[in-house]
């Protein structure tokens, strides 16, 4: 058997976040202000791939995450980015009385500090995955964490980014203790996912109670082109 954390995307998709899905037999992918992840059933088989093209669209790239196999041919791959999974074994989560509630009205300073400090991929409508914690300093937003994939009994802590001018002060920190006391006040457990390569990060997380569970992969692929249109002269006999 395997375990929902090894496919957290379909868990979420087919779960939790079914309201934000886009689904096609057997491949799923959040509505593309939501999130770009797409992913295949956690029991695909040969079909799923067929079902994801006709899910994204011939010719569009697609952020697939947590599959392992190749897909077929046609499709291209992009980039394929390692990862590390990490699930909160010994987390001291705490709420943090600066810490505010981020709602819509404040996507646009949160796309603003998203774009000065690259935590990943985060939508017009990303905030609509769960809740999200800032910090402000003089009233600007400095920092911010929030909720991101929500596999039933799960949710991930993502969006994890402080301003380069505020770094070193633990507000990073602070924030993912703040938004795990939330996960586990629903009785939930806390993961998160970064890129294998950000040792940095991985090192914060390991101090602050977390536990590497398994590497991951997460690959942007193009789907295959539309098939050319026959001319009159290349149909004719």
């Amino acid at each position: 058997m395997t375990h929902i954390l090894d496919s957290p995307v379909w868990a979420a998709l087919t779960g939790p976040h079914a309201h934000l899905a886009e689904v096609n037999g057997q491949a799923a992918r959040y509505h593309p202000d939501v999130a770009p992840f797409a992913t295949l059933a956690a029991d695909y088989d040969e079909r799923a791939w067929a079902d994801l093209a006709a899910l994204i669209g011939p010719g569009t790239e697609v952020v697939v995450a947590g599959v392992i196999s190749t897909p077929p041919a046609g499709w291209d791959t992009v980039a394929q980015i390692p990862g590390v999974q990490m699930v909160a074994t010994n987390l001291r989560a705490a709420p943090d009385q600066e810490a505010v509630r981020l709602r819509a009205g404040n996507v646009p300073e949160m796309l603003d500090l998203v774009a000065r400090t690259e935590p990943g991929p985060f939508k017009t409508r990303t905030i609509e995955l769960g809740t999200y914690l800032g910090i402000r300093i003089g009233g600007k937003l400095v920092a911010m964490a929030g909720e991101r994939l929500h596999p039933k009994g799960w949710t991930e802590i993502s969006a994890v980014c402080t301003d380069p001018a505020y770094r070193g002060m633990g507000l990073a920190s602070r924030l993912v203790r703040a938004v795990a006391a939330g996960i586990v006040a629903r009785g939930e457990t806390p993961f998160l996912h970064t890129s294998a390569a950000n040792t940095r990060a991985i090192r914060l997380y390991l101090s602050l109670g977390f536990a590497l569970r398994q590497h991951t992969m997460f690959s942007a692929y193009r789907t295959p082109d539309p098939a050319p249109l026959l001319t009159d002269s290349a149909a004719a006999p």
